[in-house]
C-alpha cells in the first residue's frame, strides 16, 4: 500500500444514542455515560434499544422526511455534519468529483414490515400499499438520499457487509479516492435497525437478546454476566480526501487511514472464526507497515454475546500477544450495537485520542469473565496514556466478514 496516495479524514459528523456531535459523544465516553432505553417493540413489548435524538429537521423538510426513510435521514444528517465540520466551501466543491459510500447491515426490512402491517389493517388490500416503497427499499436508499439532499451527481451505492458495513465504507472511500474516482469520498456507515422487530425477534429467538433492569447496563461485552446484544440505530459519517487535496485547501486532519483488510470466514453464518479474525488483522497490519506493538488502542467488535467476545479475544491475544503498549476497550457498551454504523462510530469514539491523550473504557464490566482476559483491557474508568499515534478498528459480522481499519496520527 506504499505506492497509494495518503487518505486522510477532514469530516466527521454523526449521530448515536450518547450524543450528536463527536465532542458531545466523546466527553459522554470520557465519562462512563451511556444512554440506552426500553422502547415499545411491535408484537414483542419492551426491549432494550439504542435510540438517537438528532433533530431531522435541521437538513430535511417534513416531507422529505415523510417520504424518505429512517436510514436515509440518519446519513443526511451525519453527512451536513461532516460537511460543516469540514469547513469545506461546499458550493464552490465539483459535485460530480463527489462519491458517497455509505455501509449498511441491512435495508428495507423496516419499510416493509411497517407496509404489511399498515395494509392488514385493511383486510391487506394491496391499494393501502404505498408508492414510496420502491425508492424506500432498493439497497442503495441511504447514499442516495444524501445525494439528492446534497447535489451530488458522482457516483453513490451502499455496501452490504452486515456489521462489518462501517469500516467496509470507508475502506471503498479510501479505494475510490486511490483509484481517482473522486476527489472527494462521503463514507461510514448507517443504520435504522430498531425500527424492524424481526432483527429483535431473531435475536431472541437465537438467545442472543440482551436483558437486564437497567437499560444502561444491558451491554457487558467481556462481563461473565453479558446475555447478549442492544441493538441500535445511528450513523458516522467521515469526509476522506487525498493527502494533497486537503492540503491544498487547508483542511483539519483527524487522522490517516494507515491500513485496512477484509476477509472471510467460509465456516458459519453466526459463530466468528478467530482464525479469520487474526489473519483480517494481521493482514491489514502489514498492509501499513506496522507490527502489533505499534498499536495504542484497539477497538473490539465485541457485541457482548457469549461466544463472540471469546472467539474475538482468542484472536486478539494470537494477535497481540503480551503488548505492554497496546490497549483494548469496546464502545458497544455505551450505546449498544448499532449495526451498520457499529464500526464507524466506535471508530469515532477513539479518534480524539490522538489530541487528548485518553482511552475510553469498557463499561459495565462487575465480573471480568476469565475467558475474555486480556492484557491492557481498558475496563470501567478512562486512561491516560503518554501518547497515541495508532488506532485499529475491529468490525465483523454475520456470514463470517471481517474489517480492519488502522488509523494513524498525522504527520508530515
Amino acid at each position: 500500500m506504499s505506492t497509494r496516495p495518503r487518505i486522510v479524514i477532514t469530516g466527521i459528523g454523526l449521530t448515536a444514542p450518547n450524543g450528536n456531535t463527536l465532542a458531545e459523544y466523546r466527553a459522554n465516553l470520557l465519562a462512563g455515560r451511556a444512554n440506552i432505553q426500553n422502547i415499545d417493540m411491535r408484537y414483542m413489548g419492551q426491549v432494550h434499544a439504542g435510540v438517537c435524538d438528532y433533530d431531522a429537521r435541521k437538513y430535511q423538510s417534513r416531507k422529505e422526511i415523510r417520504n424518505g426513510t429512517r436510514a436515509g435521514s440518519v446519513a443526511i444528517y451525519c453527512a451536513r455534519e461532516a460537511l460543516a465540520d469540514s469547513g469545506l466551501d461546499w458550493e464552490s466543491v465539483d459535485k460530480s468529483r463527489v462519491g458517497v459510500y455509505l455501509g449498511t447491515t441491512e435495508h428495507g426490512n423496516v419499510e416493509t414490515e411497517n407496509e404489511i402491517h399498515n395494509i392488514s389493517q385493511f383486510n391487506y388490500d394491496t391499494k393501502f400499499w404505498t408508492h414510496h416503497h420502491n425508492p424506500r427499499t432498493v439497497a442503495n436508499n441511504p447514499a442516495g438520499e444524501v445525494t439528492m439532499n446534497l447535489g451530488i451527481t458522482g457516483p453513490h451505492y451502499t455496501i452490504g457487509a452486515a456489521c462489518a458495513a462501517g469500516n467496509a465504507g470507508l475502506i471503498q472511500g479510501a479505494q475510490m479516492l486511490s483509484l481517482g474516482e473522486c476527489d472527494l469520498a462521503v463514507t461510514g456507515g448507517v443504520s435504522e435497525s430498531i425500527h424492524t422487530f424481526g432483527i429483535f425477534a431473531g435475536f431472541k429467538n437465537q438467545g442472543a437478546l440482551a436483558h437486564h433492569e437497567d437499560p444502561n447496563q444491558a451491554s457487558r461485552p467481556f462481563d461473565k454476566g453479558r446475555n447478549g446484544i442492544v441493538v441500535s440505530e445511528g450513523g458516522c459519517v467521515y469526509l476522506l480526501e487525498r493527502l494533497e487535496d486537503a492540503k491544498a485547501h487547508g483542511a483539519k486532519i483527524y487522522g490517516e487511514l494507515a491500513g485496512w483488510a477484509i476477509n472471510s470466514d467460509a465456516t458459519d453464518a453466526v459463530l466468528p472464526n478467530p482464525v479469520r479474525q487474526a489473519e483480517c488483522m494481521r493482514l491489514a497490519l502489514s498492509r501499513a507497515g506496522l507490527e502489533p506493538g505499534d498499536i495504542d488502542i484497539v477497538s473490539t467488535h465485541a457485541t457482548a454475546t457469549s461466544m463472540g467476545d471469546i472467539q474475538e479475544v482468542t484472536a486478539l491475544k494470537e494477535v497481540f500477544g503480551e503488548s505492554s503498549r497496546t490497549r483494548i476497550n469496546n464502545t458497544k457498551s455505551f450505546i449498544g450495537h448499532a449495526m451498520g454504523a457499529a464500526g464507524a462510530l466506535e471508530l469515532a469514539g477513539n479518534i480524539p485520542s490522538f489530541e487528548d491523550g485518553k482511552v475510553h473504557a469498557t463499561i459495565n464490566v462487575d465480573e471480568l469473565d476469565p475467558e475474555c482476559t486480556l492484557p491492557n483491557l481498558v475496563l470501567n474508568q478512562a486512561e491516560s496514556v503518554e501518547k497515541v499515534d495508532t488506532i485499529l478498528n475491529n468490525s465483523f459480522g454475520m456470514l463470517g466478514i471481517n474489517s480492519v481499519l488502522i488509523v494513524r496520527r498525522y504527520s508530515e
